[in-house]
């Protein structure tokens, strides 16, 4: 999450963020001038905070989504830590870097002294079972059957392991489908319709679309699903 523009006074007096991912790759680069660990225009972002008043001062809580293969914006452990020490408000990482397992792994290793922040991943929950146990607090992804990231999230907390893995693999063939770039949204759209929770499959303009095949794949994958699930 890179913000681009911080403006507009809310009703309350404070400054609203907005974010726009695509021109925040070349507002990045042109401050960051091609070096990743250069934060120096993160204040512009994360100061976008109410005026102090003498009852109370409220942050603007921030997430920062690491997810490079969209962004193009890679950032280091020790870089996201420096952020972590200097600005209260930034609480949460969403971690989509792919591979981003030893990342996950090394940015829990770091905290020792320092505040601990929430970590919700992301990519579909395709590495899911593998981050929890690196330390991911959640997940916070799209999928047709979010049911699923919320049962193996609560099953590993509640330390069973085994029930938890046992129950993602369950639903690993249709993780996979969906994560297929760009043309796994179409996919997600038509098994949330199928399932009853939107009411148009349909992808937006330029978006992709199904082919009778894929349809086909869609209606074997489903179908062996609820075999496995019983």
């Amino acid at each position: 999450m890179i913000a681009t523009k911080c403006s507009t006074q809310n009703p309350e007096g404070g400054l609203d963020l907005f974010v726009d991912k695509n021109s925040s790759n070349r507002k990045t680069i042109s401050h960051a001038l091609g070096h990743t660990d250069d934060i120096g225009f993160y204040p512009i972002v994360l100061k976008c905070k109410e005026p102090a008043t003498a009852s109370k001062t409220r942050l603007h809580l921030v997430c920062y989504q690491d997810y490079p293969q969209s962004t193009g914006v890679h950032i280091s452990v020790d870089c996201f830590n420096r952020l972590v020490d200097d600005f209260a408000q930034l609480v949460m990482f969403k971690h989509e870097d792919c591979p981003g397992l030893a990342k996950l792994s090394a940015l829990r290793a770091s905290e020792a002294g320092r505040r601990r922040v929430s970590v919700l991943v992301g990519n579909g929950g395709l590495y899911l079972p593998q981050e929890l146990a690196r330390g991911a607090d959640g997940a916070m992804t799209g999928f047709a059957y979010p049911e699923m990231l919320v049962q193996v999230v609560a099953l590993y907390k509640a330390g069973e392991v085994d029930r938890a893995e046992d129950l993602f693999d369950a639903y690993l063939p249709m993780v996979r489908y969906e994560q297929q770039p760009g043309f796994g949204l179409a996919v997600r759209k038509e098994t949330l319709y199928r399932r009853g929770a939107i009411a148009c499959p349909a992808t937006r303009a330029p978006g992709p679309s199904l082919s009778p095949t894929d349809l086909n794949e869609l209606d074997r994958l489903m179908t062996r699903l609820e075999t496995r699930l019983g």
